[in-house]
């Protein structure tokens, strides 16, 4: 047993939380870019942007996070690609996200009413137009508190990332556990970062679902 002080296991573990808070706002913010382009594909009236979208929503929604990690760390290991675990984590939790939040934000889209489209078609403005000045701004409003929500989920997710050999919260945590063989107030101060870290995010989420909508039904 290797005698460490409590500020070194602190340490280690802020650490580990360091990158878990890189590696959520790497994932959020490419999969909230990747998340609308999908999301405007799934509501294309086009029907191959439509359907390739949903393809891709349904595989990264119907498949476990776990399963898209090993497959794409291990997968390109076999087919000689040597990938680090960053480059992984960051990659895979990027395309996780943009499907989640690619079927979120379909779904304010199509939460406005139809009329609203109308009304820009009455105005001769074109489907762009009719997205940027009309629906986008008010599926904004809509969109905020799920979004939030999901970056709740995001955080927790990260920590799945530790199969894969990634240095993060859980990762740390499990080194410094089976080195101080103080598992239980290793992984207790784990969870308190973890407590500490989405506790502001569920709270504005909870507060954002108490805001009016963006419109009267």
């Amino acid at each position: 047993m290797i005698d460490f002080s409590f500020a070194d296991i602190v340490r280690g573990i802020l650490k580990g939380g360091f990158w878990t808070v890189c590696l959520s706002l790497i994932a959020f913010a490419g999969g909230g870019a990747g998340g609308l382009a999908m999301a405007l594909a799934r509501v294309s009236p086009r029907a191959f942007p439509a359907r390739l979208a949903r393809g891709y929503i349904e595989f990264f929604q119907g498949t476990p996070l776990l399963m898209q990690l090993q497959l794409f760390f291990f997968g390109l290991a076999f087919l000689g690609y040597d990938i680090s675990a960053l480059t992984t984590a960051a990659a895979v939790l990027t395309l996780y996200a943009s499907g989640h939040l690619a079927e979120i934000w379909r779904g304010c889209i199509e939460a406005i009413p139809r009329g609203q489209w109308e009304a820009g078609l009455s105005l001769a403005m074109t489907r762009r137009q009719q997205l940027r000045h009309i629906i986008l701004p008010q599926a904004l409003r809509i969109a905020v508190a799920p979004t939030v929500g999901f970056s709740v989920q995001l955080v927790k997710n990260t920590s799945v990332t530790s199969i894969i050999g990634f240095l993060e919260i859980t990762k740390a945590g499990n080194l410094i556990a089976n080195a101080t063989f103080k598992p239980l107030f290793v992984y207790g101060l784990v969870g308190l970062f973890y407590f500490l870290l989405c506790l502001p995010l569920s709270v504005a989420a909870r507060r954002l679902e108490r805001r009016p909508r963006a419109y009267k039904s």
